[in-house]
């Protein structure tokens, strides 16, 4: 099975004394003694000047800048998404994730920044709101003609093969839980 980002980064962290000869904590001191303070720099400083790998020195300075931060919670990253002008499509994500739920006890539901990522071994679909009037379902079809409300994918999302424009709850059928039970079985 396939590792979430989580547990790669857990495991990296494991890891991190042996391959790079200190611990975490080091590394995040290291950081604040330099007075870095963007990602970039960070990642740039931790390579050169410590010859410390692109994956690794990544890791450390996400860290960094994660300190101090409350991190959001799932309900948050939803509810941030779908909030002001963009608040009436709320039922259309929530009926979308229903079904997607419904298609098995491995899917894991996994809410970004802007989109919400539905996984099993690897994504096979995901949502965003896309306007004040519309949602976007990507989902992985690989080798599926598009047609009708089924589209390519284009320049919506490289994540996602095709993509299913969504205006109200009533697109969420039975049509839409075909392609989304398609691509679950996939995953």
């Amino acid at each position: 099975m396939a590792k979430s980002p989580e547990q790669m980064a857990q495991a990296m962290i494991a890891n991190m004394q042996e391959k790079t000869g200190k611990t975490l904590p080091q590394w995040l001191g290291m950081v604040k003694e330099s007075g870095l303070a963007k990602h970039g720099q960070i990642v740039k400083h931790l390579k050169a000047d410590h010859g410390m790998t692109h994956g690794f020195a990544n890791l450390v300075a996400q860290q960094f800048l994660a300190q101090g931060k409350p991190e959001a919670s799932a309900d948050d990253l939803v509810a941030v998404q779908y909030e002001g002008p963009k608040e009436a499509l709320r039922p259309i994500y929530d009926a979308v994730t229903k079904m997607v739920s419904s298609l098995g006890t491995d899917v894991v539901i996994s809410p970004k920044k802007t989109y919400v990522s539905y996984r099993r071994n690897k994504q096979f679909a995901l949502i965003q709101p896309s306007t004040r009037d519309r949602v976007d379902l990507g989902v992985n079809l690989k080798g599926e003609a598009a047609a009708g409300r089924l589209e390519d994918s284009a320049s919506f999302n490289q994540m996602v093969s095709h993509r299913v424009r969504l205006t109200s709850k009533s697109d969420v059928n039975t049509e839409l839980k075909g392609w989304l039970k398609k691509a679950y079985d996939a995953a």
